[in-house]
């Protein structure tokens, strides 16, 4: 099987905690990325999740306030309920 290279760029603190780790899983980075490369491609995915999970404080806060309960409304047995609730404020 013909071998190629892969030149990548990365943060040098970065690439010294990666190489400590896959030293002490007794892997050499090149082994630890064809690991990766080869399970990408026999499962056609990517093998962890990727999300961009960038919410603002404003939206953390308001989750959380739903989580505790904050500042919802009461609950309704009706639209029509609800509806004289919304026209008598």
């Amino acid at each position: 099987m013909t071998q190629s290279n892969i030149s990548i760029r990365i943060d040098d603190n970065l690439k010294q905690k990666f190489d400590s780790l896959c030293e002490e899983f007794g892997l050499t980075m090149s082994t630890a990325i064809n690991m990766f490369v080869r399970t990408v491609v026999r499962e056609q995915r990517i093998p962890f999740e990727i999300s961009m999970n960038n919410l603002n404080s404003e939206t953390i806060k308001a989750i959380e306030d739903v989580e505790n309960g904050v500042g919802l409304s009461k609950k309704f047995n009706s639209v029509e309920d609800a509806m004289k609730s919304m026209l008598e404020d």
